[in-house]
């Protein structure tokens, strides 16, 4: 029988290319323009606590107080960039794909939050859904119903038009995870 990843694996491996970026660049100067575009669109997206603490990491910063005001998962990310640093057969690869399925319970949580009101939540959701969007295929239809699921739309006909099997299998999931939460 398979085990599924920790939250923590499943955090670190979601933000892999980050993590591994942001290592490359504390280490070597001349990566760190392309990172700086990174940081800046994720700022404006809600994640400025994280890109601070990204940026002290680059000017040399090591120390845990890096994860004071962090939420649980910038400070999973910055946690991994730190043992990154010091260990760098710790890092993740940053070319394997994570199994979207898993990420099924934490977009249904996201989207129930955001339809009782959460305005973190809505806002990290929006953020979500426009990387999603950008990167084309089913992600970036999945990131394109967003909206409709927050508003309450459960039709997986209409909402998994265009979509591959995967794809597919993703909606439903989420569609499953959000029923059990919705039944609360």
């Amino acid at each position: 029988m398979s085990t599924l990843p920790t939250q923590h694996e499943q955090i670190i491996q979601t933000h892999a290319a980050l993590i591994v970026n942001v290592v490359r660049a504390a280490q070597n100067p001349a990566l760190r323009a392309p990172l700086d575009e990174v940081l800046r669109v994720s700022a404006e997206n809600g994640w400025g606590a994280l890109v601070a603490a990204i940026r002290r990491i680059i000017e040399g910063v090591r120390e845990l107080s890096l994860l004071a005001g962090l939420d649980e998962e910038d400070s999973v990310i910055v946690e991994a960039i730190l043992r990154g640093l010091q260990d760098p057969a710790t890092l993740p690869d940053p070319n394997a794909k994570p199994d979207p399925v898993l990420a099924a319970p934490g977009l249904a949580a996201m989207i129930h939050a955001s339809r009782r009101g959460d305005v973190q939540a809505l806002q990290l959701l929006s953020g979500m859904a426009e990387q999603m969007t950008k990167v084309g295929g089913d992600m970036g239809r999945m990131g394109g119903i967003m909206r409709r699921l927050v508003d309450g739309e459960r039709n997986p006909e209409i909402l998994a038009k265009g979509m591959s099997a995967q794809g597919e299998s993703l909606l439903l999931a989420v569609l499953e995870e959000l029923g059990k939460l919705d039944m609360h």
